[in-house]
């Protein structure tokens, strides 16, 4: 006969278990947009496409300090190089539209976009590989795209074409996600955040240095302010923490629970917005935010059905 004081003590841990995740995964993700509301402090300083450089030069410098002292020079490989400079590009891709755009427009329009990506990932991957899509995601994307039109329609009108840069991003992070899928067990979680950072490193450089040869007067780099260095700097560790965080999270709590809760980087990414630099979002735009998160969260069940 089965012991009732240990299955209610492991209930009681798996639901410790699934709260540490949760805890863990809202610090992370929260995390992530405290670090979008900082680099956005750092517009009109520097252009975007050489602060992402700077950004992930510093973090590709650092991940590889600690990947040493903790795996060692025979740490540094490189496992399956087509699919991990394929990651490298399409993060510096993502990354080099997000930043341009939260230098253009509210914090929360750009991040809102952004979470088209795994939408996008679900569609694309349907089209590329044959994996089966239910009728229900869709539409799901369609109504995200929707979601999309509600948000940008100021910003459109304000930005022109350049407003669909957030939406670029998005279309980059759902190629980092796949080839993130195909990369997954070829090395440490280390090791991998530190070959697609030190791939995206010299690719945003490039950016920045045709950027700065264009002539152009935006993206003319000179040399950057302490505030911008100190930016990219806590940028570049506050996302590895925070990516740290999420992989804690997903441990202790499963990626069922944890995937949920990066829609609080919307919340953090309004409430940034309204608080340091006055976006406040029209009923409108969070109408089409709504829509947006109903789809991601839709998409969400149904992959778990």
């Amino acid at each position: 006969m089965p012991d009732i004081s240990d299955s209610k003590t492991a209930a009681d841990a798996s639901r410790t278990n699934v709260a540490a995740g949760m805890a863990y995964a809202l610090a992370g993700f929260a995390l992530l947009s405290a670090g979008d509301g900082m680099i956005k402090s750092a517009s009109g300083e520097w252009p975007g496409m050489a602060v992402a450089a700077l950004r992930f030069t510093i973090g590709a410098i650092g991940l590889g300090v600690v990947l040493l002292l903790v795996e060692g020079r025979e740490g540094f490989r490189f496992p399956r190089p087509k699919v991990q400079l394929a990651r490298g590009f399409f993060l510096a891709a993502a990354t080099l539209t997000f930043f341009t755009s939260i230098f253009m427009m509210p914090l929360a329009t750009a991040v809102s976009i952004q979470f088209m990506a795994p939408l996008l990932t679900a569609v694309i991957s349907s089209l590329l590989y044959r994996e089966k899509l239910s009728p229900g995601r869709w539409i799901a994307t369609l109504a995200a795209f929707v979601g999309v039109i509600i948000v940008l329609r100021p910003s459109f009108a304000d930005l022109g074409v350049a407003a669909l840069l957030p939406l670029a991003a998005a279309f980059g992070m759902s190629g980092l996600m796949m080839t993130n899928a195909r990369a997954a067990g070829s090395g440490s979680v280390l090791l991998m955040q530190f070959i697609v950072a030190a791939i995206a490193a010299p690719i945003l450089v490039l950016a920045a240095a045709i950027g700065h040869l264009s002539g152009y007067p935006p993206l003319q780099v000179g040399w950057p302010s302490g505030h911008v260095i100190l930016v990219c700097t806590v940028v570049a560790v506050s996302a590895s923490f925070a990516h740290m965080l999420i992989y804690t999270a997903t441990v202790r709590g499963s990626a069922a629970v944890v995937a949920p809760m990066v829609y609080v980087q919307i919340l953090v990414a309004i409430g940034i917005g309204v608080v340091f630099y006055s976006d406040y979002p029209d009923l409108v735009a969070l109408a089409g935010t709504g829509i947006i998160i109903a789809s991601g969260i839709y998409l969400l069940r149904d992959g778990r059905k």
